[in-house]
């Protein structure tokens, strides 16, 4: 059979033959890729978040009425004292 040939070939030539083990650095491999992931995990779940927030900053109702006033003003229904008259009312209402 082919597996036990290779089997005592890697237990007669391997890493561990020496006696003395791989020695300290072989933590190393190990330390790096937790690394890696723990970096990529944070970077996704951080930009996830923030799409979230802003998405959410986005599709507020102070938000919503903020949009709806300015296009009004854009539209002449109202004057630059009534904007920023319902503005000031808008954003003392909502704590911001």
């Amino acid at each position: 059979m082919l597996i036990s040939p290779v089997i005592t070939s890697l237990a007669a030539h391997g890493p561990f033959a020496g006696g003395d083990g791989p020695g300290w650095w072989f933590l190393l491999i190990p330390l790096f890729w937790i690394a890696v992931f723990a970096l990529l995990f944070t970077f996704v779940f951080r930009r996830r978040r923030d799409a979230m927030q802003n998405w959410k900053a986005q599709h507020s109702p102070r938000h919503t009425a903020e949009k709806t006033l300015a296009q009004r003003y854009a539209n002449g229904d109202i004057d630059e004292a009534e904007y920023r008259a319902r503005l000031e009312v808008l954003r003392a209402n909502t704590g911001d």
